[in-house]
Formats: C-alpha cells, structure tokens, sequence
C-alpha cells in the first residue's frame, strides 16, 4: 500500500469519526504539531494547534475537534514524497458558540519505515485560527 492509498484511509477514517483508527496509524511517540519553536497560533493559545506528543496528545487534538461541526472537508489533492505525504485541504469550520471560518490548508503527515505517523503539522493560515480561538474565549 502506498503512502498516499494510507493518508486517503485515515481521511475516510476523519469522515466517519474512526478516531481509534487513526490513532492506530500513529507511531507511540508521534510528533504532533511540533514545530520546534511555537509558531505563531501556538503562541497565541489556539487549542486544536497545541504542540502534542505520542498517540495520547493526538486524541486531545481529535477531542478537541470532535466538538466542532465541519460544512466542508474536501480533500483537493495529495503529494507524495519518500516517506512524506502533502495533502491540501479545503475546510469550512463552525466551532462551539458559532464561529465559523473557511481556509485551505496543507496538511503534513511523516512516516517511518513502518509505515506509522512519526510527525503531523497542519500549515495554514495561523490568522484566520487566532481569531477564531479568540471568539471561542470571549
């Protein structure tokens, strides 16, 4: 199975709400949003782009966003590479309290030789995630 059939399971996965078999799909000691220093909406507190570690750090991010409701989540297309997959998508969110805001992003998956997710970076627009983190607060 290739890298990319493998990310187009774990979205088929999201879509259902197989949370417990993504995280199966993640090395124990996966790396999730870690980015060495914070980037600009870890800084800023935005939950659901915190800095987690190993498979229980990944569930609190997928907690995180089981209280969200998605409008859109649309794969557009998926790039890979030796051990990396680049996936670009297109998502309209509405979080608790209402606020809803649409982006495209790119998502990062790293594998290892077994073929488990070492590493996990979503790459968007931090803005748009810092203001709607800020509405959630007030």
């Amino acid at each position: 199975m290739t890298l990319t059939e493998r990310t187009q399971q774990i979205y088929a996965a999201f879509g259902r709400g197989d949370v417990p078999f993504i995280l199966d799909q993640l090395d124990p000691d996966v790396r999730w949003e870690d980015w060495g220093e914070p980037n600009s909406a870890q800084r800023a507190g935005v939950p659901w782009l915190k800095n987690r570690h190993g498979r229980g750090g990944a569930r609190e991010f997928f907690e995180i966003v089981g209280t969200m409701k998605f409008h859109q989540f649309s794969v557009l297309s998926i790039m890979e590479g030796p051990n990396q997959v680049a996936a670009e998508v297109e998502l309209e969110i509405e979080l608790p309290g209402g606020t809803r805001f649409r982006e495209q992003e790119i998502h990062l998956f790293t594998f290892g030789s077994d073929g488990q997710i070492v590493r996990f970076r979503h790459y968007g627009d931090w803005a748009t995630h810092i203001d709607a983190a800020a509405s959630m607060a007030s």
